[in-house]
This record gives structure tokens, sequence and C-alpha cells, in this order.
């Protein structure tokens, strides 16, 4: 098959999300040949380039999120009226559902209305196709005198009511940012319309375009969601006035909302992550769960000796910030060595941010509090009651070799999406104690022990449990490292989806037409799973296929390495 994958801010750049987990799809995946779409969010994430290509890559197009390529021609009198018309109607919904409700909830619109939020967005999207890119009617006064009439229209909610003309230019900003893949050159019978399934990598921006895909081509839509992308603006928009936020979480959420709708599967990686795409309107019979994939390789040898650890030592691994609650951590270690008094934390990470070392520095400041004694002494791992360390320190070099520091690997997080590192450590066959957020219980299961967040006395004791049963902690963490296996690997992951391409595509009509060289159809000439890579058929590929227009890209130079992986697949 000729998968279109869907990025924004990701893969194919060196830096951004789900980058890793995209190439590792792609190259576990080499029957299929792909066509990868990717906005960039940055200046600097184009600068930075590309990760090298496996040859399945076919294709690489990209545009800018962060701004518009081109502003397009001035609009004539008929293009505006088009304009006014379709841009009209997506504010009058967005104004009727202004609350920001979730759907599915009080407050949701109509059926009609969600037909006409598609409707708008197809309107402008073929307005874009016929007269040029759209991004200066979308910041024109004749969007922002829509969006006010919208506004001060009967029936509009309160916060629309309210906005005043800071609210209405913020909005109309935020929604030509939102829209620009409307005007991309990506939808035609070269680009888009040339695949056979859409795979949109995230919510949003990324996934707009296969819906545009799904409209003009009858592409399918694949719709992948490690973090819900819905859930991730509510809990980031707090900084709006009220009549911004409930306009552009109307948006969000009416553009989320169509994504479900048409997407013909949905994945998740967990069960927090369906809960919030039900709750936003996800037809449970879409819904898939595909777990993260993790490369076990690094892990496995250590899973191999679970025996050479420090029995009296616990260890925390990960990205020091204030959501994993080390505060609550060190004062259980308080209550552990009271039952245990030989007991020692090493708490193995890094900051990213300058928040995450002013916590750093609290907690340091925290752990010479509690434990006095040892504050003004020498740095000695396997010593002191408690230590700062990171991976690439002396004897750390690697991530294994943390987890493989204690006996017990601990999670005290407060808030947790899937844990990586929870993985990582079951993977290395130890025993955990986690605190119960996010996914933690998923994945885990029943091979580590679970107590409340925010309670380090719970923590303690369940610390103290398996610090005194050796072989419970053997038949824990040989029980996680099965379950890992298992579940979490990239062998797994790729498997999944391969198996759901070829899902999609069995219940998909052919769309293609293959001529005889007389120009008549022929039949069953293109069914499912029939399209071979070109590097498997070595000048043996039939007309139609070496006539197949759009092997350009229109992207920046790429990397040498990069570039040789592209025409090593031509």
């Amino acid at each position: 098959m000729r998968i279109g994958l869907l990025t924004e801010g990701g893969y194919p750049y060196l830096s951004g999300d789900a980058g890793l987990w995209c190439d590792r799809l792609v190259r576990g995946l080499g029957q299929h040949e792909f066509d990868v779409y990717a906005l960039s969010r940055s200046e600097d994430q184009e600068d930075e380039g590309w990760v090298p290509l496996p040859p399945q890559v076919s294709r690489v197009r990209t545009a800018p999120l962060w701004t518009a390529r081109d502003a397009g021609p001035a609009y004539g009198r008929r293009a505006r009226r088009r304009f006014t018309e379709y841009y009209g109607e997506l504010a009058d919904v967005l104004c009727a559902s202004g609350t920001g409700d979730l759907p599915g909830h009080p407050g949701e619109t109509s059926a009609s209305e969600a037909d006409r939020f598609a409707n708008a967005l197809h309107g402008l999207a073929g307005l874009a196709r016929d007269e040029g890119p759209l991004a200066g009617a979308l910041r024109s006064e004749t969007a922002v005198r829509a969006l006010e009439r919208a506004c001060r229209a009967p029936g509009a909610q309160r916060p629309a009511r309210e906005a005043r003309v800071p609210d209405l230019l913020a909005v109309v900003a935020h929604l030509a940012r939102a829209l620009r893949p409307l005007s991309l050159d990506w939808y035609d019978d070269a680009g888009l319309g040339a695949v056979d399934l859409c795979h949109a990598a995230s919510g949003g921006s990324a996934a707009l375009p296969g819906l545009l895909a799904r409209h003009f081509f009858g592409v399918p839509l694949l719709l992948t969601e490690y973090g819900v992308r819905l859930r991730t603006h509510y809990l980031t928009a707090t900084e709006y006035s009220p009549s911004i936020r409930a306009l552009v979480a109307a948006f969000h959420g009416r553009l989320t909302a169509e994504i479900y709708r048409r997407a013909a599967v949905i994945t998740h990686g967990n069960a927090h992550a369906r809960r919030w795409q039900e709750r936003c309107g996800a037809d449970r019979a879409k819904l898939r769960t595909v777990h993260p994939g993790m490369d076990a390789a690094p892990f496995t040898e250590a899973g191999e000796y679970p025996d050479r650890t420090a029995p009296d030592t616990l260890v925390w691994v990960g990205t020091v910030e204030p959501a994993k609650d080390l505060v609550s951590l060190l004062h259980a270690l308080t209550e552990i060595r009271k039952e245990e008094p030989w007991t020692r934390l090493r708490i193995i990470g890094s900051p990213r941010d300058p928040e995450g070392a002013e916590y750093l520095a609290h907690c340091r400041a925290l752990a010479a509090h509690l434990f006095p004694d040892d504050a003004d002494g020498p740095y000695a791992p396997g010593r002191d009651p408690v230590s700062f360390e990171a991976i690439g320190d002396p004897g750390l070099p690697f991530a294994r070799d943390a987890y493989t520091a204690g006996a017990l690997v601990v999670l005290s997080s407060v808030v947790e999406g899937f844990p990586a590192g929870l993985v990582e450590a079951m993977l290395c066959a130890r025993a955990t104690v986690c605190t119960d957020v996010g996914a933690v219980v998923e994945a885990v299961g029943g091979t580590g022990l679970v107590v409340p967040p925010r309670n380090p006395r719970a923590l303690a004791e369940a610390c103290v449990a398996l610090l005194r049963d050796p072989g419970r902690r053997a038949r824990l963490g040989a029980a996680a490292r099965a379950r890992a296996l298992e579940l979490f690997t990239v062998e797994q992951n790729v498997t999944a989806f391969h198996g759901i391409y070829q899902e999609i595509h069995s219940r998909t009509p052919v769309r293609r037409v293959v001529p005889y060289d007389a120009g008549e159809p022929r039949p069953f000439a293109a069914p499912a799973e029939t399209h071979v890579p070109d590097r498997w058929t070595a000048g043996a590929r039939p007309r139609a296929a070496r006539s197949r227009p759009g092997w350009a890209t229109d992207a920046p130079p790429r990397p040498a390495a990069a570039l040789s992986a592209v025409e090593g697949a031509r």
C-alpha cells in the first residue's frame, strides 16, 4: 500500500513530537510505501534538518504551520463573496457552541451544526484550490467583521457576545494559523489523491489534510493519538480571556469531533486516552488500542540478571519536574528509614527547563533538611540516604544502568501520560511501586504495587513491604518483564498497525482505475495489497505505475543521508 503519513512538528524533523514512534513504524513496515506530509512548527525546527530516511519513504512534502508561505493573489468580488459565506458559516457554528463544552455533553451542537462546520471547512478548501491560498483572506478585515457579526447575532453564547475587538483579532489570528493546511497544494491526483490511506500521527492540524483527502478523493483516514490533542488544548489555553478561550475551544472541539466522525479507525495508546476520545465524541466502534512500541533490546540483557542489585536501594529515574512529585518521595523515605534504617534513594534524572532546575534545587534543599547528618558530607552513592545523579555520570552510562542500580524502582508522579520509564524498568525485570495516575495501572497491571498519589505514607508502606520480601520482588520483576515484552515492544506496535492498514484497505472501494494500453479499465487491477514499492520491481513496473506523477518534493534540501536513502528508493 501507499501510505500518506501526516505529521505536525515531528517526523521527519530531528526534533519534535512522535518522531521516534513514526520512524520505527516506517522502518518496521518495509512492505509498504510511505509519502510523508509534514507540518513544521518553527523555523528552528526546519533548520535542524531531518532524520535519515529509510528506502520505503518515497517522497516528503513539507509546509510551515508557523507562517504562511504565500498570501496568494487578492481575491476578486466573487471569491470574496464565497469567502464571506464560508467563513461566516464557520463563525456562526463557533459562536453557537462558544461555551467550549466537550462534544457529547451539555452544550453540544446538533448534527446539522456539525455538518455546517464540515461544509464551511470544505468550502474554504475548495476556494483555496480554485482561487489560491487563503492566508490573506483569513487575516483580513472581512474575516474580523464576519466573526463580529456571528458574535453579535441572536442565539450566540454569552462569552461570544462579550468578545471585544482585541478578542476578535486574537481569535481571527488563531484561526488563520489553524486553517493554513486548507491552502496547501497537496490536494491533487499527484499528491494525497495518489495514496491508499492517510495516517495522521496526531489530531488537530496534522489530521486536517487527511480530512480534505477524504473529502476530495475518498481516501480513508486513520488517526493515532498517543496524547489527545483536544485535552492538551484545554489544559494549556488558560492564559486567554474567557471570550477567546470559549471561541478557540469551540473551534478545536468541532474540528476534533469532525476528525473523529470521518476517521475510519482511531487508535490510542491506553485506556486513559480512550476515555478522553470517547468523551470528545469518538465512536467506540472505531477505537483500537495500540500501545506505544518501545525498543526492548537495550534493556533485555539487564532483565536477564535481576539479582545484580543493591538490596536496600530505591531508584527513581526520569525528568525532574514538579509533576514527578519528588517531594512526596523524599518524605516517604523518612518513613521508610524508620522501618529499614539502611535504605537509600538514588534520584537519577535531569531537568529539561528552568522550572525543572528550580524544582531540583528545591528537592536538594529538602533532602539536606530531612537528612541533616549527610548534608555536608562528601558525595558517595550507596552511602548517603539520598543522592542526585544523572544518566551519563560514572557508573550510569545508559538508562538500563539506572534501573538496575537498586532493588526497587519507584514512580511518584501526580501527572503522567503513558509511563515510558516505568515500562523500561519492567523490561529490566524490576519490581515497581507507582502512584495511580494516567496510564500507570494499565501499564503495570498486576506486576507492581500501586498507591494513591501525594500519599507519602502509602508509598512508604508499599516500599517497605517489597524491601522485606526479596522473593516477592523477584516474582513481580519477572512478571513485569514478561508483560512488557508481550505488550509494549516495537514489534507489537508495528504488527498492530499493519493489521489496521489491511482492515481499512479491505473495506475501502477501489478508487484508482488502471487502464489497458487501449484506455479501457482493467478489472481487478488495483485490489488491496497489490501496490509494490519500486525497489522490488526493478524495471518491471507496470506502465501505469511508471507514469505516476508527483514524485518531486517541495521540501528544503535534506541531509545527505536522508537524500541518499530516498534516491535509493527510486
